[in-house]
């Protein structure tokens, strides 16, 4: 075969194998990503990586300025740091290389905490039964007329899940259902200005929101008794048996904790304490307790029973007592104790009269002239000195009667 030949064929071989898109000058599309977040709260810092396929010998990092874009930085390496950032920061970035032939979508940064933050809540509540809907609702008292609702992604990062125009101080509802395990976790929301899309307020405190019943429910106890005296130590028993890793207790939809199972009962369930401290009229309501495992936190199993629980006044004053009636009665007030004084005062000034009178009269009855003749006559008609045994007979007898010494004139 002549080398004219052999060459032929070689270029018809080399031609039809597909080509490089490095040598036609296509490359993978370039890309802007933010660490640790696109979300950036006031004062903290964010590092943009700008991505390409082609080696760039140099990156720029443009910011969008109304309908143009700015350069912000030109150097050697992919990263640029911003912060720590400010209002100023917000906005969308891109970047761009010497050889780069193909435009990146652009990067959103967003600075959260230029305003305070709204309230989320949960309508009619965090617990939800699987199927059943839930309305998650976002305000603020400031004039904010956008509002954004993010959730927990299972990497521990917020993702986007909803975003919703208002007016003036209308709150935003965001409904949420069928209830699924997907659609449980922690949410929480943001606030801002539609005229500043890239200036959020600061973040909502976080809402849970669990759904209910795909396990039996649990029972609950309280040691001693549902009705306890004020300042007994109060301690609630969740127990099921389900082999739950963790128990809730919930006093009229507040969460109170999850203590991890602590042991087994008498009777073999698994069981947890939720001891409440000493027992105050403010522990007083409607109780009720639920199981999970720790692999599944937003699953949790249905209700148990409402517990009543009790707690009546000081340990003195709420129980009758036949042995002690006083524990019974009531601590008196100032006026019954004034009442009483006056009675008791007026009384004592009324018999301290009475036995003065009674003793001045008895004296007076001891020393009349006719009791003394009578006295005279009977001694003369005496011969032998009776008269003077008769006369000391009643001065004795005046001295029994009314404890006080006759005169004798």
């Amino acid at each position: 075969m002549s080398p004219t030949l052999l060459s032929l064929l070689s270029l018809g071989d080399f031609l039809s194998k597909p080509v490089s898109p490095s040598l036609l000058g296509e490359y993978e599309k370039p890309s802007l990503s933010a660490w640790p977040s696109p979300v950036v709260p006031l004062g903290q810092a964010v590092t943009l990586h700008c991505h390409s396929g082609p080696p760039f010998v140099i990156f720029r990092l443009l910011k969008r300025d109304g309908a143009r874009l700015r350069k912000l930085q030109e150097q050697q390496f992919n990263t640029f740091p911003l912060g720590p950032v400010t209002r100023e920061h917000a906005g969308s970035y891109t970047c761009s290389g010497a050889n780069l032939s193909r435009s990146v979508d652009p990067l959103p940064i967003v600075v959260t905490g230029v305003s305070t933050k709204p309230s989320i809540s949960a309508h009619p509540g965090p617990l939800v039964r699987a199927g059943e809907n839930v309305t998650l609702r976002c305000h603020s008292s400031m004039l904010l007329d956008k509002f954004i609702l993010q959730k927990k992604s299972s990497t521990g990062h917020f993702q986007r899940r909803g975003e919703m125009l208002t007016g003036g101080h209308a709150p935003a509802d965001f409904f949420i259902g069928p209830m699924t395990l997907a659609s449980a976790g922690t949410y929480r929301c943001y606030g801002s200005l539609r005229h500043s899309p890239y200036e959020w307020s600061a973040p909502s405190d976080l809402v849970d929101i669990i759904i209910t019943g795909p396990s039996r429910k649990p029972s609950l106890s309280a040691q001693g008794g549902p009705v306890v005296r004020s300042g007994e130590n109060v301690t609630l028993v969740c127990s099921s048996e389900s082999a739950f890793d963790q128990f809730h207790l919930l006093r009229e939809g507040e969460d109170l904790g999850h203590p991890f199972a602590g042991g087994q009962s008498p009777h073999g369930e698994l069981q947890a304490e939720f001891p409440l401290g000493p027992g105050t009229p403010a522990h007083s309501g409607v109780y009720r307790c639920y199981g999970s495992f720790t692999r599944s936190p937003y699953s949790w199993s249905d209700s148990s029973d409402p517990l009543f629980l009790s707690v009546t006044g000081s340990t003195t004053s709420t129980c009758s007592s036949t042995m002690d009636p006083q524990t019974t009665e009531e601590a008196p007030s100032p006026q019954e104790h004034s009442s009483t004084w006056y009675i008791v005062l007026g009384l004592s000034i009324a018999f301290t009269s009475t036995s003065i009178i009674l003793s001045a009269l008895v004296c007076r009855w001891c020393s009349t002239p006719n009791r003394k003749s009578e006295e005279s006559s009977s001694a003369l008609s005496d011969p032998g000195g009776g008269g003077l045994i008769a006369e000391n007979g009643i001065f004795t007898s005046c001295r029994l009667k009314t404890d006080f010494r006759c005169c004798n004139p």
